[in-house]
């Protein structure tokens, strides 16, 4: 299994939120909890394009919007509209998709080293590929802890 791979499985994992939940529930912040899963998904979007396209030097795949409401240090700030929520839902798998296609074309040779606020140096577009899953995973474990608020 590649890293594109595992990142498409845990990109199908958060679409069936999107297609199972209603809006309400996507946008519902349970107690105790400080985001909803629409922002968890939404988040996950913008770190990989972020990591990998932007700092590649490559034009971002999703609206340029998103990013000022779902990147790192953001909260939900209100309600995520129906067209909003489809426009995420068919962004979450194709863009890992497009990410596969672009990499073998050899898009992200002009990577840009970044440290994570985690410490974790990514030196090329492999690297933040792999940090990505990381990242991913943690979200997924957030939106795990919140469907069992909603429900």
């Amino acid at each position: 299994m590649t890293d594109l791979e595992l990142t498409l499985g845990n990109r199908k994992v958060l679409y069936s939120y999107l297609v199972n939940y209603t809006a309400e529930e996507l946008n519902t912040i349970p107690p105790g909890q400080s985001n909803n899963l629409i922002w968890n998904i939404g988040h996950t979007l913008v770190i990989q394009q972020l990591l990998v396209y932007q700092l590649s030097g490559n034009k971002l795949l999703i609206p340029s919007e998103m990013v000022g409401l779902y990147n790192k240090g953001t909260v939900p700030t209100g309600t995520t509209s129906e067209a909003e929520i489809e426009t995420i839902k068919s962004l979450v798998c194709s863009t890992i998709e497009q990410t596969s296609a672009d990499l073998h074309a050899g898009k992200f040779s002009n990577y840009m080293p970044y440290q994570t606020l985690l410490g974790i140096p990514l030196e090329k577009v492999e690297d933040a590929i792999k940090f990505n899953n990381f990242h991913e995973a943690l979200h997924l474990a957030f939106c795990l802890k919140i469907k069992k608020g909603l429900r």
